[in-house]
């Protein structure tokens, strides 16, 4: 069972994390979120345990508990959203540098069918 582990001190380690959720049972995975530019813990963790037993003994023994100078929040980790494709057809289309629709563009037309005069 996947574990979300958040509000940790930024300076913790992956070994720290493991070594914390090993007191509970096996850990598979232990790891922090880093930001991809700087490296930095994002303040959030994932930590892997194989049985929902142990994995739910955990969640309950540190969820809320103290660690370093902050007070955990430890829960069973949500799915990953589903993420948009993106690309050139979700938009509506592709758009000008000035904003504009390429190709057509909306064209002044007269307020009566057939362009007459309408008399």
């Amino acid at each position: 069972m996947k574990i979300f582990v958040g509000n940790f001190p930024l300076e913790t380690t992956d070994d720290e994390l493991r070594e914390l959720f090993e007191k509970h049972g096996e850990v598979v995975s232990a790891q922090i979120v880093r930001d991809k530019h700087s490296g930095e813990s994002r303040g959030f963790a994932f930590v892997e345990m194989p049985t929902l037993a142990e994995a739910l003994d955990a969640i309950k023994n540190l969820n809320d508990s103290d660690f370093g100078d902050r007070t955990l929040n430890v829960s069973g980790a949500r799915p990953k959203p589903q993420a948009s494709r993106g690309g050139y057809r979700s938009g509506g289309g592709h758009r000008r540098n000035d904003g504009r629709r390429k190709g057509g563009g909306s064209r002044k037309r007269s307020g009566r069918r057939g362009g007459g005069r309408g008399f």
